[in-house]
């Protein structure tokens, strides 16, 4: 889980650093921020379980501002193919830059909820 953790926090230390050119860069700075403290902390050996759970509550929230308010993620996936996501680095359509958003909040939360369910198994005591 060490490595894990490392790598995670790397990554979101560096998708934190490309975010300063972004139209809103504190916000996604403070999100991939927060993810990589969280990882840092788990690798360290201090699980935190309310840490995990709120960052994961606030990134669902952002999925779900994105699918219900937002509606180019929507229009993205019923619409167009992935290879517009990945095409280039310029995001010159309204659904690439807000499905490449979700796609980081997805694995913000993944990374999170990994560690939550490893964080729950040792408190209970089951360390497989």
């Amino acid at each position: 889980m060490k490595v894990f953790n490392i790598v995670f926090c790397i990554l979101f230390v560096i998708s934190a650093a490309l975010q300063y050119n972004d139209v809103d860069p504190l916000l996604w700075i403070v999100l991939y921020g927060y993810g990589a403290w969280a990882c840092l902390m788990a690798a360290r050996g201090r699980y935190l379980i309310w840490a995990y759970v709120s960052g994961i509550v606030v990134y669902l929230g952002f999925v779900v501002y994105y699918l219900v308010f937002k509606h180019n993620v929507l229009d993205w996936a019923l619409h167009h193919e992935a290879k517009d996501l990945v095409k280039s680095m310029k995001a010159d359509k309204p659904w690439i830059e807000e499905t490449r958003e979700v796609l980081g909040l997805l694995i913000l939360i993944t990374a999170l909820a990994v560690d939550w369910f490893v964080a729950v198994r040792r408190k209970r005591g089951i360390n497989r």
